[in-house]
């Protein structure tokens, strides 16, 4: 039997998610690419998951596409690509819609769409080790994994073409400065901090986490009239639910609340 390329747990309602191939980089064949679209399905999908975690195996987040697929493909690399791009879409397309919070822990290098997964993370914690390239034009390639549309609402038009065009590296501590990622921390901490802020969020408000990552994606494309109406039909459903009366009895109470008991 072949070894799992993605390998998911479950504890307190967190679903870790960890690409599995360290001795590649971790980098994106079609097994890994099934293997994360599954999973990712699977969080969507599962209301007992309220809080979802990506990270990487060994030293790499993930090295991006591998490249001895595309090599052995030969004349037949347009339709390897077609098909891994596509599974790969529909994998980041439910990690981006589900109602539940999703955090990135890049422990290294992240590379092509080793890089659009790291960064669609609600909070994205880096190590100090880490650094980011976006690499796709410099094997004569073009962007996938949403590249051209997280980079640019990220860290703006200007800083996204430098990475796209030019490959540059990105540093850990640049990637924070421009906000590329949330937060560096040493690596050595990364498992730990990001355990911790796992379970602070699984035991949040996550349907109105969740909500809120809608309206987030859903501003890039609204006029302000249309975010204000959005935003209204969404708090009045948020406060006709458990964890709106359950917050609000506990900030009047001066106690902890409890969102997990919906």
């Amino acid at each position: 039997m072949s070894q799992e390329s993605v390998v998911t747990s479950r504890s307190a309602g967190i679903a870790s998610i960890t690409l599995n191939r360290p001795a590649q980089g971790n980098a994106i064949n079609l097994q890994l690419a099934r293997e994360l679209e599954a999973a990712a399905r699977e969080c969507d999908s599962d209301a007992s998951i309220r809080c979802v975690v990506i990270s990487g195996a060994g030293r790499l987040f993930c090295a991006g596409g591998d490249l001895s697929v595309f090599k052995d493909a030969g004349t037949e690399v347009a339709g390897v690509l077609t098909e891994l791009a596509g599974t790969i879409h529909s994998a980041i397309s439910h990690l981006a819609h589900m109602q539940k919070p999703l955090l990135c822990l890049v422990n290294g290098p992240a590379a092509g769409a080793g890089l659009s997964l790291a960064l669609l993370g609600d909070v994205v914690l880096a190590a100090q080790s880490s650094h980011f390239t976006c690499a796709y034009t410099g094997i004569g390639l073009t962007p996938d994994g949403g590249m051209t549309w997280l980079l640019p609402r990220l860290i703006g038009m200007r800083r996204a073409q430098d990475m796209l065009v030019t490959n540059r590296r990105i540093g850990a501590g640049e990637a924070e400065r421009i906000g590329l990622v949330t937060r560096v921390v040493n690596d050595e901490a990364l498992a730990e901090e990001g355990a911790n802020l796992a379970l602070s969020l699984a035991q949040s408000a996550t349907l109105a986490l969740g909500a809120t990552r809608s309206l987030i994606f859903q501003s890039f494309d609204s006029s302000l009239d249309s975010q204000l109406a959005r935003e209204s039909g969404a708090i009045a459903t948020a406060g006709g639910r458990f964890e709106s009366h359950e917050g609000i009895s506990a900030f009047i109470a001066k106690r902890s609340p409890n969102f997990k008991g919906a």
